[in-house]
């Protein structure tokens, strides 16, 4: 009897839990239709502030009410988070129709069969949208897996105070590495053997070693067309480049500010600690809040010498539709209006990131004013000297691989050609 029982209390429970189901959930008649016949698309993203998530939801509502054949529902997955369930969810059969992901790897979850090709969703000419090198970073085998949404780019941010201060003309930021390490020997400050300010420090900010590597290479990556690059002369000159200044400044003062950087709301730049660095375009919302009206300048990363160009890098996010989506086609039409010039625009003007739609980002530049035009204009100038960084299909793992030898390096354990000569070696032998 006590069997029996528990049976008929288990089938009322299920009976109960699936009618009230149905009533929560009365805008959707199934998985991907709602009850007046609209198509669902299940849209995921990592933009939870109080900052973005407002400005995504406001495209999606849009979107939605710019059409009635589909309507777009956002789920919010923190950053990390999101890319481990998006890849256990299309193993699962059950993906979004729409997520955020990183544009440097797009063509790894292509080979991996991981996104949808879009070719038969997108024209021809579609692509004349975006910025070219964003574009590039899309396609795997002639094909686009993704669409470009945002991207960045760094520039050199200095203060124009400081410059007056050191004598320094406030309209002439320095050009080549030359002129960098000049200015920023006349823009430290020191008390005593301690400094209180000092005038540049290339790993601080938004810049690696890496990225002054590539730089000095005259832009070449460490990876093209399959050859590895890691071990160049010039890479090994820029690396010991970026120590010497280490070493200049020391180790004791790197470890003081830097302990210092910790805390968020003391941006080193803002409070004066350093008069020169270089930084994403839209550090400069951070200015904006907290020291509107600080007195500083723009300019494009000095370049390795008068002949080299002022490379920076960068990177960047893509709407992309994950492989098994259910509505790949309705994903798709929103992903051209996330793409668009207006959606695009408007996230520019809210956000002050680098959009991937060219009218979008000179539309929003030219309603701009002041300080704002002149800040998110040198952006857009800059993108024609930015790269990327693909992950390569057969050298998924470089970095890891590279970067531990640059550490040792920099710590003082090896010299700077060994360590790029040991990180190319393991590079080559890892070719998928």
């Amino acid at each position: 009897m006590r069997k029996k029982s528990f049976v008929l209390l288990l089938s009322f429970v299920l009976l109960l839990s699936g009618f009230l189901s149905g009533c929560g959930n009365n805008e959707e008649a199934s998985a991907g239709t709602t009850e007046d016949g609209k198509t669902v698309v299940d849209f995921w993203t990592f933009w939870g502030s109080e900052t973005r998530r407002p400005m995504i939801e406001k495209i999606i509502k849009d979107f939605n009410e710019s059409q009635d054949e589909i309507v777009v529902k956002h789920t919010y997955l923190p950053w990390g988070d999101i890319w481990t369930k998006n890849l256990a969810s299309i193993a699962a059969g059950d993906p979004a129709d729409v997520i955020i992901n990183d544009i440097n790897s797009v063509a790894q979850r292509a080979e991996n069969n991981q996104a949808e090709d879009l070719s038969e969703y997108l024209g021809e000419d579609f692509k004349d949208r975006f910025y070219p090198h964003l574009w590039e970073t899309v396609e795997y085998e002639g094909k686009p897996y993704a669409v470009p949404f945002n991207t960045d780019t760094r520039l050199l941010y200095y203060n124009k105070d400081a410059f007056k201060e050191a004598g320094l003309d406030p309209e002439k930021p320095p050009k080549t590495w030359d002129e960098l390490e000049e200015y920023a020997k006349k823009l430290d400050k020191k008390n005593g053997d301690q400094y209180e300010r000092v005038g540049f420090y290339p790993l601080w900010g938004s810049v690696g070693s890496d990225a002054w590597m590539v730089s000095a290479d005259n832009g070449r990556n460490f990876i093209e067309d399959g050859e590895v690059l890691i071990n160049t002369p010039r890479k090994v000159e820029a690396l010991e480049w970026v120590k010497e200044w280490k070493d200049r400044i020391g180790e004791d003062t790197v470890q003081t500010f830097e302990a210092e950087f910790q805390n968020q709301q003391a941006n080193p730049f803002i409070s004066g600690k350093i008069a020169m660095w270089v930084n994403v375009g839209n550090n400069y919302t951070q200015i904006k809040e907290f020291k509107p009206d600080m007195n500083f300048g723009v300019a494009p990363i000095p370049a390795y010498d008068k002949d080299s160009k002022h490379w920076s890098s960068g990177g960047g996010f893509v709407a992309e539709i994950p492989k098994g989506s259910d509505n790949p086609e309705a994903a798709a039409e929103f992903i051209k209006y996330l793409t668009g010039k207006e959606a695009q625009k408007y996230w520019a003007m809210q956000n002050f990131d680098n959009v991937a739609n060219i009218e979008g980002a000179e539309a929003a530049a030219a309603e701009l004013e002041g300080k704002d035009q002149e800040v998110y204009q040198a952006t857009i100038d800059n993108l024609e000297t930015t790269l990327l960084a693909p992950t390569p299909v057969n050298y998924p793992d470089y970095q890891n691989l590279m970067n531990p030898k640059i550490d040792q390096f920099m710590m003082g354990q090896m010299e700077a050609e060994e360590a790029l000569e040991e990180a190319q070696k393991a590079v080559e032998k890892m070719k998928r």
